[in-house]
Order: structure tokens, then sequence, then C-alpha cells
């Protein structure tokens, strides 16, 4: 029910750990990591955030396309601190994801706890099991002759 949208995605996330180039930009924004699985009627896509304000998260979908966008920005710190070392990513953070016609992107619901923004897409109505009635019989006609 979802596709991914960028197979170089996983190769650029390799090559900014490797060479250091962690921080994104809003015109090149750094992968984040994603888990996806259906559980009962919907699809559950969980993304890790740790330490971006709820506030800088956006969601979009335009079609079928979901667009989840986030900023970790710096946290102000006071004049007399000297920063030892920094190893944690900052910028823009991206993903998209090819939704299936199946889900009903309409009632997208977002939950954000503990630095993961979950988001649950519920399974269409009309992409549902459903058992179909056979009728027959009441109206059959005898052919004598």
């Amino acid at each position: 029910m979802l596709m991914r949208t960028d197979p170089f995605r996983e190769f650029d996330r390799l090559t900014q750990q490797l060479f250091g180039n962690a921080s994104g930009t809003w015109s090149r924004p750094t992968a984040m990591p994603m888990d996806a699985y259906r559980e009962g009627d919907a699809y559950v896509i969980a993304l890790d955030l740790p330490g971006v304000d709820p506030d800088a998260i956006d969601i979009d979908v335009e079609r079928n396309m979901l667009t989840v966008r986030a900023e970790r920005r710096p946290v102000s710190k006071g004049e007399d601190v000297q920063m030892e070392l920094s190893e944690r990513p900052l910028g823009v953070f991206s993903r998209q994801v090819m939704l299936a016609d199946t889900l009903d992107t309409e009632h997208i619901s977002a939950d954000y706890e503990a630095g993961v923004l979950t988001l649950r897409i519920p399974i269409a109505e009309r992409a549902k099991p459903r058992k179909i009635t056979v009728s027959g019989g009441a109206d059959r006609k005898e052919i004598s002759g």
C-alpha cells in the first residue's frame, strides 16, 4: 500500500553520514528514518524526529503524495557556553511517501510523542473486504412444453 518514492534517498543518507554533511536545507533536506506497517484497519507511519518542536512539523497530502517536513533548530545557549561536541544534526528533514488509492487520505491523524511522529491512515471503506450476497430462486418460472 506504500511505495518509496526516491530509490537514492538511503544512499544520500549514508553519504551525508560518511562525509559529515548531516544538516539539511529547505532546498536539500535530510531524510528522516521511518517505519510503516498495517495495524488493523489502518496503516501506520512512524517517523523519528527527536528534538523537533511540534510547531516545526509540516504534514501535507496532495492527491496520494504524503510529505512530512520538519526543522530542528539550534537551542540557544548563554554567552559563557563553549560547545565541545556537537553530533546531533540540525536543519531541515523531509520524507515523501506515495500512498495507495485504497487509503483514506481525508482522515489521517498525527500524534507526536517522545520524538516520534506517528501518522495513522485508515483503509478506505471501498478497499475493505466485504461479503456479496447472491439472490435468486424467487422469480423462477417453469417452462412446460
